[in-house]
């Protein structure tokens, strides 16, 4: 793999390094336990700082994707196989962590008035629309999650986006708007009709319902996510440390 990035370009540099890493991270060669180049070399040769570089570092070791142990190097932390409360990921770099090839059923990208408590959220005025996004998502044989996202205006989103690639990775290479932080609540569900419909489960079979409201780096609303999963699916997993 080339590394380079490109200083023309008005995404920021640690971005840019970023998602250069998250690249790495996915190739064979360091799933299988090779060090990451190490920090001095990858900076020179990218032509930037050991500061924008290991902002990048930093962010990815905070999301549980990377190790870094002293005099040893950097590598991909082979934990990060469940969901953790404090790993949040996008779903589709979730699920290649774990291998898992998904396969995108349904893609709907409208422009709704926000309710009360949305609007409330992002707080804005509810005449103001926002995007909303629904996705059917799973494996080859089936579905096992049905997404809902809404999106702050402030981001500007067209509705014309490629969605299915990586949702955060997109923000933050398009519009320059970087997840920081997600707050979540899970609960327990019994499917309705529309839910059933969308998962190809049986009305009353119970779901795994997850809310999660994201915030960029400013800690400013960016995301609104409804996510429904078939329960015998999906295993979300607490660690606490003392």
């Amino acid at each position: 793999m080339k590394y380079s990035i490109d200083h023309k370009s008005p995404v920021p540099l640690h971005i840019q390094a970023e998602e250069l890493l998250r690249k790495l991270i996915a190739e064979d060669e360091f799933q299988n336990g090779k060090l990451l180049p190490n920090e001095v070399e990858l900076a020179k040769i990218l032509a930037i700082s050991r500061t924008t570089l290991r902002q990048a570092i930093n962010k990815l070791v905070y999301e549980g994707l990377l190790v870094r142990k002293k005099r040893t190097g950097t590598k991909v932390n082979q934990a990060t196989v469940s969901s953790k409360s404090n790993n949040w990921l996008s779903f589709s770099q979730e699920m290649k962590l774990r291998g898992i090839s998904i396969k995108n059923f349904e893609l709907h990208v409208t422009w709704v008035y926000p309710d009360e408590l949305l609007a409330n959220f992002f707080e804005i005025k509810p005449d103001r629309k926002v995007l909303k996004m629904e996705r059917v998502r799973g494996k080859p044989d089936g579905p096992f999650v049905y997404f809902i996202s809404y999106f702050h205006p402030r981001i500007e989103l067209t509705g014309d986006e490629d969605f299915k690639r990586p949702l955060y990775e997109l923000l933050e290479l398009e519009y320059s708007t970087v997840a920081n932080l997600s707050k979540e609540e899970i609960s327990a569900h019994a499917a309705d009709e529309l839910i059933a419909e969308k998962l190809r489960i049986k009305v009353g079979e119970p779901v795994l319902f997850r809310k999660r409201f994201v915030f960029d780096q400013g800690e400013r609303p960016m995301e609104y996510n409804l996510g429904y999963y078939k329960a015998d699916s999906f295993i979300y997993t607490v660690e606490s440390r003392r």
